[in-house]
């Protein structure tokens, strides 16, 4: 948002902004990815959908104000709801990007606040997630583990939001929650690894030019999907804009997919998921005795073993001797919980999606991807995978029902068209062809070009979309000068994937990113 400089001016144009609406004939509701918010690890080719368009001309943005109390302390805030365009080289709009900010009002150093831009992933996911699960003014009401209440669903404020140090931006790639193309473009023109990164990075150099943000910390915070978007982001806003960030905040995400997709001489998902699956065991009491009473030893050995005598296994393939092999499978058990027999039919190799149904099995229990804490029963004892994800069954409704009522009651934006909390973006077009996507020479280029970017990474260990282990290997491999390393910092959590929904890793969280912000 503007500086504004002085809270009646501020004041003065809230009492002109009226709430914006606009209706539209309602197409069919783009089908949404099968398993969650995103498949990053095995994306699959989508039918094309019909994607609304929204009309050329640019709407007012709707402002109100609010204050929140976070850690302890009474902000005063302005929310600003609106579209803004990404327009074409002759000034049309090509199409029409929703975003709410939220800029904290009276600050005495307000000209150097911090602003940092926000989005998840999918592709194809809107930023509710982080908008209203972690990082805004308010948040949710989820249990405290995570877990689902009984509907009808709730807001509250969110002492935890990181609007205490910093401005945030929460920003909707084109057909994701209200954002458009333009009538007569084509959505497909978005879906796509450099188009995504364009559009994005055009919405935040107009956003911060309109705002007179130039001069201020920029940060930025994705999640998931989010992540490699914003490490490829970061060295476009630089190479193409000139515009110097100060920090990346890497929430559950990957640089490279060979971290997540297995394949014909890739290893390296299986070693990368061990922790994890050994954290996942521990929760649900499957660990040997001396492993299940110390988590951090727990995954010590987890990770010397995947690292180690795992690795070395998989790489001898099917000349691995029959009693190092037994061996191997002895390790696999005791760290995963999971039966030797099971370990030995799956080549040593254990999908995720085969160890989300196999490890309660005998209690007729799934665990859930995002969250491997969380378990239901799909009512199919024989198929080899969960039939659906019971962790993202327990966030949908809720994160759904809050933002279509908080938008136009708080914040009091009016739209007739859905808010597409997931998008049909498919097919996603990747600029590597026959080989795995990776921003990491991205990243790499970037962090050295400007010395004083500092990188942020967090994970849950109980995250079987995209373990934290594959964010490490990723940044272990990255081509920097080694003064350089010092500028990246990991931080840990209980849950899982959105390990904000779990209370005490949203307080960990808060006090992890206001450090990092605010050093």
């Amino acid at each position: 948002m503007k500086n504004w400089k002085t809270t009646a001016l501020f004041a003065a144009l809230c009492l002109v902004a009226a709430p914006v609406s606009r209706s539209a004939d309602a197409p069919g509701k783009p089908e949404k990815p099968p398993a969650g918010k995103a498949e990053e690890a095995k994306p699959k080719e989508e039918a094309k959908h019909p994607i609304a368009t929204i009309p050329d001309a640019a709407t007012q943005p709707v402002m109100v104000t609010n204050t929140v109390t976070i850690a302890g302390e009474r902000v005063t805030y302005a929310a600003e709801t609106g579209m803004l365009p990404l327009l074409k080289s002759d000034g049309a709009s090509r199409a029409s990007v929703f975003y709410v900010a939220y800029t904290r009002i009276g600050d005495p150093n307000a000209a150097n606040r911090p602003v940092t831009y926000c989005f998840n992933g999918g592709p194809g996911s809107s930023s509710v997630w982080l908008h209203l699960g972690a990082l805004g003014p308010r948040r949710v009401k989820l249990n405290d583990d995570g877990t689902m209440p009984p509907p009808p669903f709730h807001l509250v404020d969110n002492e935890y939001s990181l609007l205490g140090v910093s401005d945030l931006v929460f920003i909707d790639p084109v057909a994701t929650g209200y954002s458009r193309p333009a009538k007569d473009e084509k959505p497909d023109q978005f879906f796509g690894q450099s188009p995504d990164v364009e559009s994005v990075g055009d919405f935040i150099r107009l956003w911060t030019t309109r705002h007179q943000r130039w001069l201020c910390p920029k940060y930025l915070c994705g999640e998931s999907y989010g992540v490699f978007r914003a490490a490829g982001l970061a060295e476009h806003l630089h190479s193409r804009y000139g515009m110097y960030l100060n920090g990346l905040i890497l929430v559950s995400g990957l640089l490279d997919f060979s971290t997540l997709r297995d394949g014909p001489g890739n290893d390296l998902p299986s070693i990368v998921y061990l922790p994890n699956y050994t954290a996942t065991a521990q929760f649900h009491k499957k660990l040997p005795a001396d492993l299940e009473s110390d988590l951090p030893k727990a995954l010590a050995e987890a990770r010397d073993f995947a690292q180690g005598d795992y690795a070395r296994a998989l790489l001898r393939g099917r000349t691995l001797p029959a009693d190092e092999r037994a061996k191997i499978v002895a390790e696999l058990a005791r760290l995963t919980g999971l039966p030797a027999s099971f370990i030995d039919d799956n080549d040593l190799r254990v999908d995720p999606s085969r160890f989300r149904k196999e490890l309660l099995r005998d209690q007729g229990l799934i665990i859930g991807r995002y969250d491997a804490r969380i378990t239901a029963r799909d009512g199919d004892k024989a198929s080899p995978t969960p039939l659906f994800d019971p962790s993202f069954a327990a966030t949908l409704g809720p994160f759904s029902a809050a933002m279509n009522a908080y938008v136009r009651e708080d914040l009091k934006f009016t739209d007739d068209l859905p808010y597409e909390i997931l998008a049909g973006v498919g097919p996603w077009n990747y600029d590597a062809r026959g080989s795995y996507p990776s921003v990491a020479g991205r990243l790499a280029s970037v962090m050295s070009q400007n010395p004083y970017l500092h990188v942020l990474v967090l994970g849950g260990l109980r995250d079987l979309a995209c373990p934290l282990d594959g964010m490490r290997y990723s940044l272990d491999h990255l081509g920097i000068d080694p003064t350089l390393r010092k500028n990246i910092q990991f931080a840990e959590y209980e849950s899982g994937h959105m390990m904000y929904v779990n209370l005490p890793d949203l307080q960990k969280m808060q006090r992890d990113l206001t450090a990092f912000v605010k050093p």
